[in-house]
């Protein structure tokens, strides 16, 4: 079964987010989660936010449809309080 995020996989643009992600996570001390199948989902999903609404809206805490007003961006502002309470954040893209 695919999906929804498979036909960005490798994609250009799947590429710059997947990019952009490392570069926050080192910037800010984290890592990526080792488990590949969760980045590709995460950064799937951000990647179609960011085509279908023009920035990097938070694919696990966006409401549906998504809220521009409210829903937030990825990073979220909670990152750094979740990851020292959890070990990664909410959306388990970023970890310790």
């Amino acid at each position: 079964m695919s999906n929804s995020w498979d036909h960005i996989v490798d994609t250009d643009e799947y590429k710059s987010t997947f990019n952009r992600s490392e570069k926050i996570a080192e910037k800010a001390g984290f890592i990526l989660n080792p488990d590949k199948e969760r980045v590709e989902k995460v950064v799937g999903l951000m990647t179609m936010n960011l085509a279908a609404e023009g920035d990097y809206y938070c694919p696990c805490k966006q409401s549906h449809p998504l809220d521009r007003d409210k829903d937030v961006l990825c990073p979220c502002p909670d990152i750094k309080e979740e990851i020292d309470k959890d070990g990664m954040c909410f959306c388990r893209l970023f970890s310790s």
